[in-house]
């Protein structure tokens, strides 16, 4: 973002440990035509401390859209954050999209069971990014001042 930009939309949380991995994430957000500033923490306790204060505020544009959440992570996995998610009413229906290189079928019925609208692999492809987003039906809100096209 250039300096002195003043960031439109509510951030997307992002929850990846791999700097990297990170990187390539943002890129694909960047290049699915997704501007909205892009938050990023590298463990499950941290991105549930970020949470936490942002449900605190009072201003609803701090808090974000969606959050894109590897599962292993340090401290505490991606699973305990999604049991964490579910376990509290106003965090359950935050949309959450699963981007990992697991390829078990078990993390994708076990992410489902706990609220997870899609999973993306690892390298995040823009294509599969913007079509996951529009699943959610969150498109219109991850915009540049205009809604988000494929």
């Amino acid at each position: 973002m250039a300096p002195g930009r003043i960031p439109q939309g509510r951030p997307i949380l992002l929850v990846e440990d791999n700097r990297d991995d990170a990187e390539l994430t943002i890129r694909a957000l960047r290049k699915a035509h997704i501007a909205n500033p892009v938050d990023v923490v590298g463990d499950g306790e941290l991105a549930l401390h970020y949470l936490k204060v942002r449900l605190s505020h009072v201003s609803r544009y701090e808090f974000p859209v969606l959050i894109l959440l590897d599962l292993k992570l340090p401290k505490l996995s991606g699973y305990e954050v999604l049991n964490r998610l579910d376990a509290d009413g106003t965090l359950r229906k935050l949309p959450v999209i699963v981007v990992t290189s697991s390829k078990r079928q078990e993390d994708l019925l076990e992410g489902y069971s706990l609220g997870v609208q899609s999973f993306l692999r690892k390298p995040v492809d823009f294509r599969k990014l913007g079509g996951a987003v529009a699943k959610l039906g969150v498109r219109w809100v991850l915009l540049d001042g205009n809604p988000v096209r494929s």
